[in-house]
């Protein structure tokens, strides 16, 4: 699935929507500031809990990190899994914040 860009996910919060965001950082970061309605579950963690995320595997679920890398490698394990509608946040958080 394609990825998705910061304008595009505003936009579509702006409208109401409440897409299944997955922030990969670690606690700390995701502490400091987050996308409003998103769930934690850092990247190294992201094994140990695809039995609650079992629930989502055929809805559209948003990854974001950062700046991007721990997304993609997010985005890619679960792909892996058989979660057919990952999207990556281009740009990371950082990205996401600017927009």
């Amino acid at each position: 699935m394609p990825d998705i860009t910061p304008a595009e996910l505003k936009q579509r919060q702006a409208a109401g929507e409440h897409p299944f965001i997955i922030d990969v950082r670690e606690t700390w970061e995701n502490e400091e500031a987050r996308i409003e309605g998103s769930q934690n579950i850092p990247l190294g963690m992201l094994p140990q809990k695809l039995d609650e995320l079992e629930d989502h595997k055929e809805q559209e679920i948003i990854v974001h990190c950062k700046g991007g890398g721990r997304s993609a490698s997010a985005k890619a394990y679960l792909t892996q899994q058989g979660f057919t509608k990952v999207r990556n946040l281009v740009g990371g958080f950082q990205a996401y914040q600017q927009a």
